[in-house]
């Protein structure tokens, strides 16, 4: 059996769920890859967890959501300010 869909569709959509409802399926998941807009996508994480790779570290963002923009986090490399 073929798959017709495309895997974007399979993603969930921050945009069709409330904030509260976005930020519970990334913390049941540890870390999930959500649809943000039609063509745009990005691994979010738990704030506190082992889900991010060493060097990278948790990093607060936001995403759309029916109910407006909610912070979310995903994982980026700290940056280094000089002393």
């Amino acid at each position: 059996m073929l798959c017709t869909m495309s895997a974007a569709y399979a993603r969930p959509d921050t945009r069709a769920m409330t904030c509260e409802q976005t930020q519970t399926l990334i913390k049941g998941d540890r870390a999930i890859v959500l649809s943000t807009g039609r063509d745009t996508y990005d691994r979010f994480v738990r704030q506190f967890g082992n889900a991010c790779d060493w060097p990278e570290v948790p990093v607060s963002t936001t995403v759309p959501t029916k109910d407006g923009e909610c912070r979310v986090y995903r994982c980026e490399e700290p940056i280094n300010l000089p002393d």
